[in-house]
């Protein structure tokens, strides 16, 4: 946009006989700054849409209108990481992706605007800083208790089976958490008490990782609010060890 050009005016906008707007007092041949230059044009705007639009069609299931599994697979591919990899689940975060394994235009739209990414290029060197956003304890307790959601595939369901929460810990907190991880993961399998685990459960183990002393565990009270399964895992890292 040259200088001096004014930003096209919206339908209906009223202005008073100085030419400001009755609305919110600019005038009607001002542009409106941001800091470090101007708004872009509602036309870059919308062109910047299109893009995210054919980017989503181009993965996209034409009968479903949605990114499916096979879809995400070949997104994975353009993006060069596996299907696994907890950046994906990162990525459906950041869209607020309610169904596992599927995207609706929406959702894309919400998570690519979010990220300035406008073709799998963009996308695929956006990664890094997602990971760093998602990191930030601010984030990571939401970005946490929304994996357990997104497993959640059933109507109605509440919790999910012990296998696929040894997967879910390792993805989410192997990263930063790997001993508390390990020692969690092979009581889980080897416990017979507990087949499923639900929201409370999977919330304590994220407590337990962040305010638990580790191995040495001295900082453990029984008598505080820890799920039972956290007092049976604890009273067997005990016993193992002395």
């Amino acid at each position: 946009m040259t200088r001096g050009q004014s930003y096209p005016e919206v339908a209906g906008t009223r202005w008073n006989s100085r030419g400001m707007c009755k609305l919110c007092g600019h005038h009607r041949h001002q542009k409106t700054k941001k800091k470090g230059g101007f708004y872009p044009s509602s036309k870059a705007a919308n062109k910047e849409l299109e893009r995210i639009d054919q980017l989503f069609h181009t993965y996209a299931n034409t009968s479903s209108g949605m990114i499916d599994p096979e879809g995400i697979e070949f997104l994975c591919s353009d993006l060069e990481v596996e299907h696994t990899d907890v950046r994906i689940l990162m990525l459906a975060w950041k869209m607020q992706s309610e169904k596992q394994g599927y995207f609706s235009l929406d959702e894309w739209r919400r998570g690519l605007k979010a990220l300035r990414a406008d073709t799998a290029q963009k996308l695929k060197k956006a990664l890094p800083e997602l990971e760093k956003e998602v990191r930030r304890p601010s984030n990571f307790v939401e970005f946490y208790s929304y994996a357990f959601q997104y497993c959640l595939t059933e109507e109605k369901q509440k919790s999910i089976d012990v296998e696929s929460i040894c997967l879910l810990l390792d993805l989410v907190l192997g990263f930063e958490f790997r001993p508390q991880v390990d020692a969690l993961i092979q009581y889980l399998k080897t416990q017979t008490d507990y087949k499923v685990i639900n929201m409370d459960q999977w919330m304590g183990f994220y407590r337990f990782v962040n305010e638990i002393s580790f191995p040495d565990l001295s900082n453990y009270d029984p008598f505080l609010a820890w799920p039972l399964i956290l007092d049976n895992f604890v009273e067997s890292l005990r016993a193992m060890h002395g």
